[in-house]
């Protein structure tokens, strides 16, 4: 028996934003979401560009080379974004967040990169946890005792990224895991985490098996919180096969 990840992504502009900055990767191996920023044309192109350079690793990659496949895949997205601002000087400032779960062709190891504030949540027997950490001001001043964790989700500049692939040097956090049967995973932009309390977030990925259903009925909840801003919802379960 052999560990297989299966997957449904959806993405939708919210209900105040006039286009859609998210993108979204939903593979067999690979599961991805990137959050653009600094403008319309210059998000759109900042997300996408980091998605189609992540793409080509949706292929089975021995397990000793997750973790520098995703390296390479990041400075090469980080390359293109670059060049995109020199070639036009307006786009100067563009960027865009990256969470990134590439699975192993064992089904035994699982490895995660991320950049800014899109997450990566794990449900497992029942209990969900939050992988990632933002790359934001605010959870700065979460980590020094200033703010709590609640008051996090309500401050004025919480939207403040402190890190993010804007074509300069950037330093993505990287982790390796051993994933268990039955595991399910949730990427998502801030569209979603911003709006959504974790305890309806858990509810939703116990109560909806289905993939499809589950990524729906997530953004209908960002949407009835009122769609302050894009939202992208990834939902990737580990199964035996």
């Amino acid at each position: 028996m052999t560990l297989k990840l299966r997957s449904f992504g959806m993405s939708d502009r919210g209900l105040i934003r006039s286009g859609n900055q998210d993108a979204l990767y939903s593979g067999s191996w690979l599961v991805a979401v990137a959050d653009g920023m600094g403008g319309m044309a210059a998000g759109d192109l900042a997300s996408s560009m980091a998605i189609s350079s992540i793409a080509p690793l949706d292929v089975a990659t021995p397990e000793d080379e997750l973790v520098a496949a995703l390296q390479r895949a990041i400075e090469a997205g980080t390359a293109r974004i670059r060049q995109a601002v020199r070639e036009d000087p307006e786009r100067e400032g563009m960027g865009t967040t990256l969470t990134a779960l590439l699975l192993a062709r064992s089904g035994s190891c699982l490895a995660l990169a991320h950049v800014g504030d899109s997450r990566a949540y794990l449900f497992r027997e029942g209990v969900l946890k939050q992988i990632t950490r933002d790359d934001t001001f605010v959870q700065l001043l979460v980590d020094q005792g200033v703010i709590t964790p609640d008051e996090a989700s309500s401050h004025p500049r919480r939207a403040v990224v402190t890190q993010a692939l804007q074509g300069e040097e950037v330093s993505p956090a990287y982790a390796t895991m051993v994933p268990w049967a039955g595991d399910r995973w949730l990427l998502c932009s801030d569209g979603l985490s911003n709006v959504v309390r974790p305890e309806t977030l858990t509810e939703v990925l116990a109560q909806y098996p289905d993939r499809t259903e589950c990524a729906q009925k997530l953004i209908d909840l960002a949407l009835h919180a009122g769609g302050p801003d894009n939202v992208t919802a990834v939902v990737a379960d580990l199964v035996a096969e």
